[in-house]
């Protein structure tokens, strides 16, 4: 297995890459002042974006390697694994913005860290910015130097902490447009999650693997699945959970016409492993027992 390289402390970080050490939570990290180094697999134990110019070898995630133009943000929350091991040197190139969980615990921003979902998104699913976009993140980097850069006070966390929130919410808010821009590439991933669905239950996966999950489309598909399930949402306006719920209740329908099976034999081969939670689910979208709606249909 490849050795992997784990960073515990920002101050770690810091030193990996020649950067002085202003706060212990939290830093700014120009990856050029760092040594030319070989390619390393990379783990951080806090929460790092990089605004690239970055190596592509740096952000390489599963088979792939990703390299990007000037103006994109990849996101990583603690724990995540990027890179590879390998003999080739390069120099490190760009910004990061480092953070520990522990800056953030009590915080409003702590609380809601769960919504910014694309900490947890494929190094492939990064966010390209507009020229505007990558303005607007350089001004929010920078309040955070400011902050950085001066003597600690009774404000200082406060505002180092709302600094970094204005910047994930304006990354929110960059996400949604890119979402829309490339719209005709979610229409695409859509119609082929659409084809998906169809593809497993008339199969008979259902009966050997039981209900589909979010995670297996997205993988199929070659997404995350916090990115798909974003994209799905922003697209259709539901979750993809519920999109795959409308799904099997939409094919539950025409199999209750069939008179030959019973409710039980139907849930079953719609992949449940109990037929009372088919029957949970029936009511619960449709307002009536499977038995009641083939009584009244």
């Amino acid at each position: 297995m490849d050795e992997i390289l784990n960073f515990k402390s920002i101050k770690e970080y810091n030193v990996f890459n020649n950067n002085e050490t202003l706060h212990p939570l939290v830093s700014v990290v120009y990856l050029e002042k760092a040594e030319p180094r070989k390619l390393r697999t990379l783990q951080y134990d806090f929460y790092t974006v990089f605004l690239k110019q970055i190596h592509c070898g740096d952000l390489r995630y599963g088979l792939k390697n990703y390299d990007y133009e000037e103006g994109t943000l990849i996101f990583l929350g603690p724990g995540q694994v990027i890179g590879e091991n390998k003999e080739e040197y390069y120099q490190p190139q760009g910004i990061a913005l480092v953070f520990h969980p522990d800056l953030i615990h009590g915080t409003c921003l702590g609380r809601n860290m769960d919504s910014y979902s694309f900490f947890n998104y494929a190094v492939n699913e990064a966010l390209h910015l507009s020229e505007k976009e990558l303005k607007i993140i350089l001004d929010c980097f920078a309040k955070i130097e400011y902050e950085l850069e001066r003597a600690i006070d009774k404000h200082s966390q406060n505002l180092i902490v709302s600094n970094i929130e204005l910047f994930l919410n304006y990354c929110m808010r960059f996400y949604d447009r890119q979402f829309i821009t490339r719209d005709f590439v979610n229409v695409g991933i859509i119609q082929n999650f659409e084809e998906l669905l169809n593809a497993y239950f008339k199969s008979e996966q259902p009966q050997i693997y039981g209900l589909p999950s979010v995670t297996y489309f997205a993988d199929k598909l070659n997404l995350s699945a916090n990115y798909f399930g974003d994209l799905i949402k922003k697209e259709t306006g539901k979750s993809a959970q519920e999109y795959i719920q409308i799904k099997i209740i939409d094919i539950a329908k025409n199999k209750i016409f069939d008179l030959n099976k019973s409710i039980n034999e139907i849930a079953y081969e719609l992949g449940f492993k109990y037929p009372q939670h088919f029957t949970r689910l029936f009511k619960q979208r449709v307002g009536q027992t499977p038995s009641t709606f083939r009584t009244m249909n």
